[in-house]
């Protein structure tokens, strides 16, 4: 499905802003993953959204068992590989989840005739804005809260990843309940709750974006050093460092 506005009215900055420090100092800086979608789906209930790269399916299905039917936000930015969109499709269909294709304005043609073809290779930061953070930033103006499945072992920009806090760049509480999170743990979750999981991670892609931006890796090498090659980029800027 397509992003819809919801009906409920978000509390301003100032109030969430204190919601997010107080659940900080609740949960500790090193929250298991069930404590903190426990603390978020009570303070926000449906106000709260999983954001999904649809690498995965953890996160959703960890939330979900919480907060039966969550909003699961994909980013559809029109450049994903063939086994990201078939991943999407299992998530919809075998989880409690509802699934929402969060697109950008343009489509990829018409982004192309608008500012050129290819932008992903000229200006990559300028290509993710356009496709994920604004479009991004748009659908989560419907809610309080979002969960992420950034990890602290996903690289050095993600090392000091807090399990609560307030997201500055979009206005609204920020989750990561897998910040504590190995590898390891990721995959036998999924394995133990037989959740969808991106056929490309067994292929050398320990870190899958859009097709044209994400190589596979060596064993043992930075799980995110597939991500942009060539270019001084490390995020596409929803998680800033």
């Amino acid at each position: 499905m397509t992003a819809t506005a919801r009906t409920s009215t978000r509390r301003d900055p100032g109030a969430l802003r204190a919601i997010a420090a107080s659940g900080a100092r609740e949960l500790g800086p090193d929250a298991a993953a069930d404590d903190v979608v426990a603390w978020a789906v009570e303070a926000f209930g449906e106000g709260l959204a999983v954001a999904s790269s649809m690498q995965d399916a953890v996160l959703p299905h960890l939330v979900s068992q919480h907060l039966p039917g969550v909003d699961v936000l994909f980013g559809d930015t029109g450049y994903h590989f063939a086994e990201t969109y078939d991943t999407r499709d299992r998530v919809a269909a075998e989880l409690d989840v509802t699934v929402v294709d969060v697109r950008p304005r343009l489509s990829v043609t018409q982004q192309d005739i608008r500012v050129g073809p290819r932008l992903f290779e000229r200006d990559p930061a300028e290509c993710c804005r356009l496709r994920k953070v604004e479009p991004l930033r748009a659908a989560l103006a419907d809610y309080e809260c979002w969960a992420t499945g950034v990890r602290r072992a996903d690289g050095p920009t993600r090392a000091t990843t807090p399990v609560v806090t307030f997201d500055e760049t979009f206005g609204l509480v920020k989750v990561n309940p897998l910040a504590t999170w190995s590898g390891d743990d990721v995959t036998t979750y999924a394995f133990e709750h037989g959740v969808p999981v991106n056929l490309l991670l067994a292929d050398g892609y320990p870190s899958i974006g859009c097709a044209p931006c994400t190589q596979r890796v060596e064993a043992g090498a930075d799980e995110r050093s597939g991500r942009w090659v060539g270019f001084g980029k490390t995020e596409c800027g929803l998680h800033p460092a």
